[in-house]
């Protein structure tokens, strides 16, 4: 459902989009087609990326830089690393414990499915059984109808 909502809510924007993007400003020309194409800008965060930006990492040499910062850094990506593996492990806690619970619901299906075919082999067993009896019933009342026709009189069973 959520991905048929942004997949619609994409195309809902696109659409109404197309027509302001399709437009240009007043005395701009749009280029030709023969004119070449620029040239892909370098993903964000790359060497080339912060080159053009003229940023670059260098790393301090280690007089330069401060024991206690380095000391801090430390022990903050030590936290950083154990909060992402605290949650490594809670996400693959929970897929298991989905995994299971979807194993659980297919085989409850499952046998639902095996009550419900056995429910209707015994209902139309039953259902044989009633029929076979009312035909039983039927030809037992026309065999005493006939007795009683020919004028017995222990035609029926006593009791």
């Amino acid at each position: 459902m959520t991905r048929k909502f942004a997949l619609t809510a994409c195309l809902a924007a696109l659409t109404f989009a197309a027509p302001v993007l399709a437009q240009t400003k007043p005395g701009v020309q749009a280029p030709s087609p023969s004119a070449k194409a620029a040239p892909t800008a370098p993903a964000a965060g790359s060497e080339e990326w912060l080159r053009q930006r003229g940023e670059a990492y260098h790393s301090a040499p280690e007089s330069a830089q401060n024991p206690a910062e380095v000391a801090e850094t430390g022990r903050l990506n030590a936290e950083i690393t154990a909060r992402n593996e605290a949650a490594a492990a809670l996400e693959a806690e929970q897929e298991a414990e989905h995994a299971r619970a979807e194993a659980r619901y297919r085989q409850d299906v499952e046998e639902a499915d095996a009550a419900r075919r056995q429910w209707e082999a015994d209902k139309a067993a039953s259902d044989a059984a009633q029929a076979e009896w009312q035909r039983s019933r039927e030809v037992w009342e026309n065999m005493v109808r006939a007795c009683e026709r020919s004028g017995r009189r222990d035609c029926r069973p006593a009791g």
